[in-house]
């Protein structure tokens, strides 16, 4: 018998198989096999990021996985530019919803403010704290 053992740390390749076998039987039970991931950065003159976001369309879905902006540039409207280009990038592939996730003690009210609608709460994710998943639907004027 074949024993399952938890290994530490990442594993860029096993993340890709299960990722890809995932996909894979997504697509079939879909009928969806249009999912491409995304990112946008900017860069300082160094070249060093200094804020980005990254995630994936599908099925005329869009999900953000990740929004990071530097301490030194937070509040000064890049998080903002940053979301509003996936907005498009998402309404130019014709997705219907944006879904992102944010923890209670990051930044869930910017999400708020910018029209994203609170569809479910995970308390003590981490203990203590809470995991906030918002939606936003696109209008395709």
């Amino acid at each position: 018998m074949a024993t399952i053992a938890v290994h530490r740390g990442d594993a860029p390749e096993i993340e890709a198989f299960l990722a890809q076998r995932i996909y894979e039987y997504n697509a079939a039970a879909t009928g969806y096999d249009d999912a491409e991931s995304f990112n946008a950065v900017r860069k300082d003159r160094s070249g060093a990021v200094e804020a980005g976001i990254s995630g994936y369309t599908w099925g005329g879905c869009c999900y953000v996985s990740y929004l990071w902006v530097s301490k030194a540039l937070r509040g000064k409207g890049l998080g903002s530019e940053l979301l509003g280009a996936v907005e498009r990038h998402a309404l130019a592939k014709r997705c219907a919803v944006v879904i992102l996730s944010s923890h209670s003690f990051q930044a869930p009210e910017f999400y708020a403010r910018r029209g994203y609608e609170r569809v479910a709460r995970v308390n003590d994710h981490p203990v203590g704290h809470a995991s906030i998943f918002y939606a936003k639907r696109l209008d395709a004027k």
